[in-house]
């Protein structure tokens, strides 16, 4: 019997490799399969074809249509289809990985930053209405503790210290941990939310339970919703919540900030990667030249 790529995707979702992994990742890594199987080339479908018939061609043409969509996605998406035909190889379903010859496209770093007019809209907007407060909430917390809106989107309450304003956070990317106050305007409205979403594990999910349990935004839904958030708000297109962690450590490095003060809250480990957030603006050189002045 010829496998599909569907077939091969089944037979992956049962496996150790797969079951080991975190629901969440298991969650992402099904949406960017089900993307590539859905993928029409040549007016094929490439979950409905024998894998193993799928050229690099039809590969590269996929990725082109996935750019449409956003680098970002695309290059995830790319990851998705490289992990499954390595998973065929590993399994000798196959022994050429038709995606691993595609180049990536490179993403242009964002430097777009936040007003803090901008966060208050967002934050009142969000905050008048019970459908779109845990957005809000997500926002608030990656602004106020420069963190990752994808690891706020996950946060659960056990990670909060309610008696020591504290809230420990075990960062997705770099598993690095860093520990952070928790100012009077986030406490008041995390007693808040814990009064009403506390009897479930994770302080932001989606405020309706989706069969029956309460489950976190998904990576690719919250910004869909978010963006109609920003619409309503009446904020620029330009703005993406994700650019709530850069606007935060930015104000640190306006405010004078140490380098090894803002890695303690970002959970940088390299002075190197705290680069991109040090800006020539007025405020940082009217800060140095009256420290100068000052001397």
């Amino acid at each position: 019997m010829e496998m599909t790529l569907v077939t091969l995707a089944d037979e992956y979702y049962s496996s150790h490799d797969f079951k080991h992994l975190r629901d969440e990742t298991k969650r992402h890594y099904q949406y960017l399969i089900d993307a590539v199987q859905k993928t029409t080339v040549d007016d094929v479908v490439l979950g409905e074809i024998t894998f193993t018939d799928i050229t690099t061609k039809q590969a590269k043409l996929s990725y082109d249509q996935w750019c449409d969509r956003g680098i970002s996605f695309a290059n995830h998406t790319l990851g998705a289809a490289r992990m499954l035909f390595n998973y065929g190889i590993r399994m000798e379903h196959c022994s050429i990985n038709p995606f691993s010859v595609v180049r990536r496209r490179a993403t242009e770093a964002r430097k777009v930053v936040w007003t803090r007019e901008d966060v208050t809209k967002l934050l009142d907007t969000a905050y008048s209405d019970f459908s779109t407060r845990n957005i809000g909430l997500i926002a608030h917390m990656a602004y106020q503790w420069c963190q990752r809106v994808g690891d706020m989107r996950v946060l659960t309450w056990d990670r909060i210290d309610f008696e020591k304003r504290r809230v420990t956070i075990l960062q997705s990317k770099r598993n690095a941990q860093v520990e952070l106050p928790i100012d009077d305007d986030l406490y008041d409205m995390l007693v808040q939310q814990e009064q009403d979403f506390g009897f479930q594990p994770y302080v932001a999910p989606r405020p309706e339970p989706q069969k029956g349990e309460y489950i976190p935004y998904s990576i690719y839904k919250l910004p869909l919703y978010a963006r109609k958030l920003m619409d309503d708000a009446g904020l620029s297109s330009d703005l993406r919540l994700s650019d709530l962690r850069r606007t935060g450590t930015t104000e640190m490095v306006e405010a004078g900030v140490s380098i090894g003060q803002i890695m303690s809250v970002t959970g940088h480990a390299n002075p190197q990667s705290v680069k991109p957030y040090l800006k020539n603006t007025y405020r940082s050189a009217e800060s140095a030249l009256t420290a100068r002045k000052n001397t």
